[in-house]
């Protein structure tokens, strides 16, 4: 799936050392079906060449407003015109002062200033420059005039200091560029999610849990956030990143076991979607071992189980209606072995919610890709495999309708 795909982008490069990211920065907008522009300014050509950045696009560099080579003479025309958006990566601090006070005196700054597509600035320099206040108030100037700011991250600099200013990594520059062209359809909305397994001790080292990878309660996490929502994610214990941590829209808490999560959860209920993607263990141990059990021969230890909290049942008894809303609005998920829509409509109804979304097929766990069942008051509908992050966004959109 290529989530840049037909996208033109300027990709704006100013002087600053985190210029040698650019590169891979334009490979990886261009893996996602980006072309990219590249335009540098006269300082940024210190630190990464033309020739460099050309050979990675295909396209020719341009770094000069006088270029002839455009017909018209008017590259800052031609190029903003073109684009559907701008990306500045490194944007330095005198690239961003320049920008935040309308002067234009080189073909970077004038197409910005010309431009009829949004702009978009990746941050970059010394942790002090970007504590400076004149820095800050460049910052609250191209935030009033719609400016997107990306990052920047705290981290190791390239004077040695150590703090804010870092650029944030390609990777994450292009999921929130990703991000930022999706529909916002749950701007303002809070949405809570629980992903991931449970694991419930036997003793210190042992513990039974079960298959989940958390790749699809993530695929939600980020494609909420992309659509707009301030998002709370409850993770059991998986291997996963947080999607789209550097927008500060999403909040993670790691939890291990079914209580565990059903306390981080219940905290959090205020919220107008629940998504309860997580596979919760239904069981847990009654009293588990402080210290490792010995084998003793072939003699089996006796567990004895207990009933684990319902997460998605008592978030469901805290559904409150105003105006006619009923919140938060609760979508269920449901994996079986045999007849999924039964089971999965039965879950429905008993847990008292609007919305189950069933896993089809044996493959699901840990897999990249995903089939959906989505069961609601009006019957079920299939959306087709696909990569569980577009199916996510799928699911977003209709659930942000429902709301």
């Amino acid at each position: 799936m290529q989530s840049l795909l037909n996208k033109k982008i300027v990709l704006g490069i100013s002087g600053g050392i985190a210029a040698y990211k650019s590169a891979e920065l334009a490979r990886l907008l261009m893996q996602e079906g980006a072309s990219v522009q590249v335009v540098m300014t006269e300082a940024a050509q210190q630190f990464v060449t033309p020739v460099t950045m050309q050979a990675l696009t295909g396209n020719p560099v341009f770094t000069s407003q006088w270029d002839s080579s455009v017909a018209n003479n008017m590259a800052h025309i031609e190029l903003s015109r073109a684009a559907d958006a701008i990306l500045i990566a490194p944007a330095s601090a005198d690239l961003m002062a320049k920008l935040s006070l309308g002067l234009a005196d080189d073909l970077l700054t004038t197409l910005c200033l010309a431009r009829d597509c949004p702009l978009l600035l990746a941050p970059a320099m010394n942790k002090q420059m970007w504590e400076h206040a004149a820095t800050q108030r460049s910052v609250t100037r191209l935030t009033q005039d719609k400016v997107a700011l990306l990052g920047p991250a705290s981290g190791a600099q390239a004077c040695g200091e150590v703090g804010m200013g870092r650029m944030l990594e390609p990777a994450e520059i292009t999921d929130q560029l990703i991000a930022f062209f999706q529909k916002k359809p749950l701007a303002g909305k809070k949405v809570l999610i629980t992903a991931g397994p449970t694991f419930e001790a036997i003793d210190p080292v042992r513990g039974i849990t079960n298959r989940s990878s958390g790749k699809m309660g993530f695929a939600i996490a980020r494609a909420a956030v992309e659509a707009g929502a301030q998002v709370y994610l409850v993770a059991g214990p998986c291997d996963l990143e947080t999607p789209l941590d550097a927008t500060g829209m999403i909040t993670r808490t790691n939890v291990m076991s079914a209580k565990e999560m059903h306390a981080a959860t219940m905290s959090a209920t205020d919220c107008d979607i629940f998504f309860a993607v997580a596979a919760v263990a239904d069981w847990g141990i009654a009293k588990p071992a402080k210290e490792k059990i010995k084998r003793q021969g072939k003699r089996a230890p006796n567990l004895e189980f207990i009933a684990n909290p319902d997460i998605l049942l008592d978030v469901a008894k805290t559904v409150k209606t105003t105006a006619g809303k009923s919140y938060p609005y609760c979508v269920g998920f449901a994996a079986e072995s045999t007849d999924l829509e039964k089971h999965a409509n039965e879950k429905r109804k008993r847990k008292g919610i609007p919305m189950v979304v069933g896993n089809i097929g044996p493959d699901t766990f840990g897999s990249d890709l995903n089939q959906l069942l989505i069961i609601d008051e009006s019957g079920s509908k299939k959306i087709a495999k696909a990569e569980k992050l577009q199916l996510a966004r799928q699911l977003i959109q209709l659930v942000a309708k429902k709301i």
